[in-house]
């Protein structure tokens, strides 16, 4: 899945919204993870430094060819063991309850379909196996945020952005897919900008059944 323009796009800005905060969000994201790991959209590695050493290995899985070979240079560095490989979303490399930690990390605003990814997460979790997210969500109803969001959906955004859409109820998606949110934490990011993909959600949820 080649996204040249945009994945060039990313690898520049990402380091420098890590400066602004987004480092200290991946951080919260991965801390107290253990044992066995996928990670889904990896982008160019920006969570690798971040894995803390109870993570025995780390699947990450990245279909974009630029980003995965900044991953792999990332995972070169990586305080564990990181294994890049060329996958998607909606087809997990991994054996169904094969892996004690999935995380998903500002990507399940550009999968093609929510309910696909989040069930091969599932599919691929351990019994009582967490899936960490970190993603922009839609803004709460009535903002006029939220009719921008849909208008931005619906026409320019997903073409420019890789696809990304900014209007998606992620935290009930991850609910409605067999998942108890255990930790959830909402914000703006940045805090001092008001953007499309303003309104972020950060936490922990559980494979129930």
């Amino acid at each position: 899945m080649k996204r040249p323009i945009f994945a060039r796009m990313y690898a520049r800005v990402r380091p420098t919204l890590d400066q602004h905060g987004a480092a200290e969000h991946r951080r919260r994201l991965l801390a107290g993870a253990v044992g066995e790991v996928i990670e889904v959209g990896a982008g160019d590695g920006g969570n690798f430094a971040h894995y803390p050493a109870e993570v025995s290995q780390v699947l990450a899985v990245e279909p974009e060819p630029f980003l995965r070979a900044h991953a792999e240079q990332a995972a070169a560095k990586a305080p564990v063991r990181v294994k890049v490989v060329e996958g998607t979303a909606d087809q997990l490399p991994a054996p169904d309850a094969s892996v004690d930690v999935v995380v998903v990390s500002l990507v399940l605003c550009s999968v093609p379909d929510q309910r696909i990814a989040l069930a091969e997460a599932r599919r691929v979790l351990r019994p009582g196996g967490e899936l960490r997210f970190y993603e922009h969500v839609a803004a709460e109803p009535g903002r006029r945020l939220a009719t921008v969001q849909r208008a931005l959906d619906a026409t320019i955004w997903p073409l420019f952005v890789g696809g990304c859409h900014t209007h998606r109820d992620t935290a009930t998606a991850i609910s409605s897919a067999g998942f108890t949110i255990e930790e959830l934490d909402a914000f703006e990011f940045p805090p001092d900008q008001k953007t499309p993909a303003g309104p972020h959600i950060l936490g922990r949820a559980v494979r129930t059944g």
